[in-house]
């Protein structure tokens, strides 16, 4: 079994301990880093009562991200069947006319 860290991470003047892989500790910071520049500016754009209105703002913003970001897959997924499909007509075509 894999040894784990023990780290620390801040994130809205909360620290939460965790015990983490060491390929994860980077971008488990990097993350924690984003959310809480989210936050900021968040707090500095909108007029916020307390950190769970942020931190739910934050969350819909990158849940939107995920969202938009699944969807451009799958649509460029769905561009590649349709052009893989088009090939496969064209050879077809050609292996049909000898």
């Amino acid at each position: 079994m894999d040894d784990l860290l023990k780290i620390k991470v801040t994130i809205a003047d909360r620290v939460y301990p965790m015990s983490i892989s060491a390929n994860q500790e980077l971008s488990l910071r990097s993350s924690a880093s984003k959310i809480n520049s989210t936050i900021k500016k968040l707090e500095q754009n909108y007029a916020v009562r307390d950190k769970q209105d942020v931190l739910a703002m934050c969350a819909l913003q990158y849940a939107a991200k995920l969202e938009q970001n699944n969807n451009n897959i799958n649509s460029s997924k769905d561009q590649n069947d349709e052009k893989v499909s088009e090939l496969i007509n064209i050879i077809d075509v050609h292996l049909n006319a000898y």
